[in-house]
């Protein structure tokens, strides 16, 4: 359990502040996370990663000389948002492109992908791809589905030495692949771990028990079995890991990572059998690395990686580097200067368009929406965690809270700045992409930008260009989140109800009509999903579990929906949103 914190909600913001005050001569803080203190040679490819905190030493402890040039920070086990990504790599960019190497998670790829279209409309080459090392979670005929753990360091660490020799963004990014295809991980767990502020673990392990393919976002092995000794667990990890040994596969450093209350003495015992048996199946071990590298929190459990090295990967393995956590004998180069000012969180939030009269009385509403669904939320937020835990990792309900809330705050002060409903839209999606991290902020984060930009900031606001509003969200779930209907998503929800908001209008029904109407309907939607399994996100690897029980992301919009049409029967007017 995390015991040391103040407020839990500001938990990730105040760790994020000790490590940059803890680590001056290595980072230094911009909107979104870190980049290095240390000068980079112009034109080099900056190499950039991130993800939910939660985790460390990774991300930020792998920021410096010879890693990472910038990480994003996201919430506890939450990606991100797009615009912190592109506020770090702005910073960490010296000219030679830049290269978002991440975790394969929904949220992490969703909110690094809109980053990286951003980057590109700024004229900025950038690439983006993902680890996906964790042999547990999808066949090795799928490695595209696996997620990405451990393996992320050892990954980095190469693709970033790559750019530190001075190799271009094609072929830093081609070096990366040529790691990833040769870096597999697999790890078991002995307790879940506990959300700071929360009063139990995300999951449990039956005493003398493993789960066995763990995440490392507080998700559960994908089975368990008996814990036996030491010798036992290393003899399960190393087997697993060599039935995926590539032909030529003689040669591996062996990462044994703890994953936050494995203790290094335990780790220690277990790795000599971790050696030993790498030794009997004629692999040579050019080195061992035991400690924590990628945490989840307070988690009781192993993973172990082997890096298959060959005459490409090595070099770039064992070059130097400095960083916080992670260093091979780089000397300090030189300092940036202290007044070197990086923007702020502040300077994001800014009204740049005149909104008609017509604008501003739907943004009142919008505002007042996003108001009274923020306390929807927060009054349902341990239920919808809840429901989230029973196939992923639980922070649903705290990260629809954090989003809907920094929303409805943006919305009021955008409003009161004198935004229309295209403003205030945006300005709200920004901040609950932001705040809400996960798969979900990213996409509640685009529905609300494409809703806005439909109904601009100088039109009248009437039935039509509602459904066209609601049709353009639908649309965006649908590209940014690659999924459709039976997905077992929240476009299970979405799209009945934008379709029976359409069909409303067309038959004459009042906008007060058709937003009861299409929430009814989006709530019997949300209900439907609990016969469904899901095909995408973290759900899917534990799909079994999830039947039976609805999708928390359609329950959560379908909430919204409903409290939305309560918000326009109130207002008793056509121009309503």
């Amino acid at each position: 359990m995390t015991t040391l914190l103040n407020d839990p909600k500001d938990f990730p913001r105040q760790l994020a502040e000790g490590f940059v005050e803890a680590n001056p001569q290595y980072v230094r803080a911009v909107f979104g996370g870190v980049v290095r203190a240390t000068r980079s040679r112009p034109g080099k490819v900056a190499v950039i990663s991130g993800g939910g905190t939660g985790h460390y030493p990774a991300f930020t402890g792998w920021v410096g000389q010879g890693l990472l040039d910038g990480v994003v920070t996201g919430n506890i086990f939450s990606s991100p948002s797009a615009s912190q990504a592109v506020s770090v790599a702005r910073a960490a960019d010296q000219g030679g492109g830049v290269f978002i190497a991440h975790l394969n998670y929904a949220g992490d790829v969703l909110h690094f992908g809109q980053a990286a279209e951003r980057l590109r409309a700024e004229d900025v080459e950038v690439a983006t791809a993902v680890v996906t090392d964790d042999v547990a979670s999808a066949p090795a005929a799928t490695p595209q589905m696996r997620r990405g753990i451990a393996g992320g360091l050892p990954v980095f660490k190469i693709t970033s030495a790559a750019a530190e020799a001075g190799l271009s963004l094609d072929e830093v990014v081609e070096v990366f692949h040529h790691a990833n295809n040769r870096v597999m991980t697999f790890g078991v767990a002995f307790s879940g771990c506990t959300l700071p502020g929360a009063d139990h673990p995300l999951f449990e392990v039956p005493k003398g028990q493993i789960g066995v393919g763990l995440g490392v976002h507080g998700e559960p092995g994908i089975y368990e079995t008996e814990l036996g000794t030491a010798d036992d667990v290393a003899a399960l990890l190393v087997d697993r890991l060599l039935e995926e040994r590539p032909t030529d596969g003689s040669r591996v450093v062996a990462m044994l990572n703890g994953l936050g209350s494995a203790k290094y003495e335990e780790l220690f015992v277990t790795y000599t059998a971790v050696a030993n048996r790498l030794r009997d199946a004629g692999v040579d071990i050019a080195e061992g690395e035991v400690g924590e590298f990628m945490t989840s929190l307070d988690m009781g459990g192993v993973s172990l990686t082997l890096v298959w090295l060959d005459e490409t990967l090595e070099p770039y393995y064992f070059a130097e580097c400095d960083t916080p956590a992670y260093r091979r004998r780089t000397p300090m180069a030189e300092p940036l200067p202290s007044d070197v000012v990086f923007n702020t969180e502040a300077e994001q939030l800014v009204v740049s368009r005149v909104a008609s009269e017509e604008s501003r009385v739907t943004a009142g509403i919008v505002t007042e929406g996003l108001t009274l669904i923020s306390q929807a939320i927060e009054a349902n937020a341990i239920a919808l965690g809840d429901l989230d835990a029973i196939a992923g990792d639980g922070d649903h309900g705290i990260g629809m809270t954090r989003g809907s809330a920094a929303a409805a705050k943006a919305a009021r002060e955008l409003f009161e700045q004198g935004a229309g409903a295209q403003t205030v839209l945006v300005g709200a999606g920004d901040r609950w992409s932001e705040n809400a991290g996960g798969a979900s902020g990213a996409l509640w984060g685009a529905a609300l930008t494409a809703a806005g930009n439909v109904l601009g900031d100088t039109a009248r606001v009437d039935r039509d260009r509602q459904a066209q509003a609601l049709a353009a969200l639908v649309e965006a779930i649908k590209r940014l989140g690659g999924g459709s209907v039976g997905d077992k998503t929240m476009l299970d929800a979405m799209v009945p109800f934008a379709d029976a908001f359409a069909a409303a209008v067309a038959d004459g029904a009042s906008t007060a009509e058709a937003w009861t109407t299409a929430a009814d309907v989006a709530e019997a939607a949300a209900t439907a999903t609990a016969d469904l399994s899901p095909r995408l996100g973290r759900a899917r690897v534990l799909s079994d579990r999830s039947v039976g029980h609805p999708d928390p992301g359609a329950v959560s919009f379908a909430l919204a929906a409903k409290t939305m049409a309560g918000v326009v029967q109130a207002s008793r007017t056509e121009q309503t949103v």
